[in-house]
């Protein structure tokens, strides 16, 4: 089969196509024929050499699939050759095969093709986990998601909206302030002319948001502090804006605050498969209905994974950039 690796750590000219043997599917797992992958900024580190696949997962760069299994490891219970699935992999996305736990694998979404559910399990395994079970956004609470016009904040904004909590994006031009505002949020902030922080407090009426999903970190930290309301959340999943923060501890005791974070790629499998049975019962439905859509930015061929990810890396994007593998 072709996959896509990193021949040594890089600008996105470092990767390259390789033949590989076709992945063999051990206990508990299914192979899927990968019909398209999704990109993610994860996959931008492990090409620069900084985010290592976790112990025994292939070198195959790729997070997210979406196509048809051919082959079952013993014992599989929950899903047939020629099922239509998307999965969140550890690892081995850029392929044109992929083996996936089966706990780790959701349905195509009914009238979602698999160029679109390609963009999905990344995504939404990561909105879920994050800003419904360790943010515990409740209804008619207000959501602060940053990047707003990234794969995870187009998922964030529809997500919270669709379960009844209020949003406001930051993001990073006029254009994606309106994408996000399109999307479902009440207001979106350009971070580069306005202050967050400022206008968060006042959107919500000077109450504060209840949780917050921080890709940047850094100096954000501080400023997200100042406009979450008492007993808000903020969960950390990237820092994009740097690892070292300046937090006002008292701040913190005084108001409740929690500030928490966490990493998906390592989590064991059983982990992702409830958050996956999560999805299917709360997620799944609003799919179907579109009360939930697609946003895809750019489709590449699979041998043009370098051009993808160098869009992936300028960030213009506005969704989710996708591989298309057949």
């Amino acid at each position: 089969m072709r996959a896509i690796v990193a021949r040594e750590p890089g600008l996105p000219e470092v990767l390259g196509v390789e033949d590989r043997p076709l992945p063999t599917p051990r206990a508990g797992e299914v192979r899927v024929q990968v019909h398209a992958a999704g990109l993610n900024r994860p996959d931008l580190l492990q090409r620069k050499g900084l985010y290592p696949p976790p112990p025994g997962v292939t070198d195959v760069l790729g997070l997210e699939i979406a196509g048809v299994i051919d082959a079952l490891g013993e014992g599989v219970t929950q899903w047939q050759v020629g099922d239509a699935v998307c999965a969140l992999v550890a690892g081995g996305g850029y392929a044109e095969a992929c083996v996936v736990p089966q706990g780790q694998c959701l349905p195509i979404p009914q009238g979602w093709s698999f160029v679109e559910a390609a963009g999905l399990p990344e995504t939404a395994f990561t909105v879920w986990s994050n800003v419904f079970d360790r943010g515990r956004l409740q209804p008619d609470e207000w959501f602060l998601v940053h990047g707003g016009t990234s794969g995870i904040g187009v998922m964030a904004i529809q997500m919270a909206k669709a379960l009844g909590a209020r949003v406001i994006a930051t993001a990073g031009t006029a254009e994606k302030c309106a994408a996000c505002v399109a999307l479902g949020a009440e207001r979106a902030i350009d971070y580069k002319t306005e202050d967050f922080a400022a206008i968060a407090k006042e959107v919500s009426n000077g109450r504060g948001v209840d949780v917050i999903l921080d890709m940047v970190a850094g100096s954000y930290l501080e400023r997200d502090i100042a406009c979450l309301a008492d007993d808000g959340r903020i969960v950390i999943i990237a820092t994009l804006g740097g690892s070292k923060s300046t937090i006002p501890a008292m701040e913190i005791l005084r108001r409740r605050l929690t500030i928490t974070g966490s990493a998906l790629r390592a989590r064991p499998t059983d982990f992702k498969a409830a958050i996956a049975q999560n999805l299917l019962q709360h997620v799944w439905p609003l799919l179907e209905t579109r009360a939930i859509v697609p946003v895809i930015d750019q489709i590449f061929a699979l041998e043009d994974a370098a051009l993808a990810h160098a869009r992936l890396d300028a960030g213009a994007h506005i969704g989710k950039i996708i591989l298309k593998v057949r």
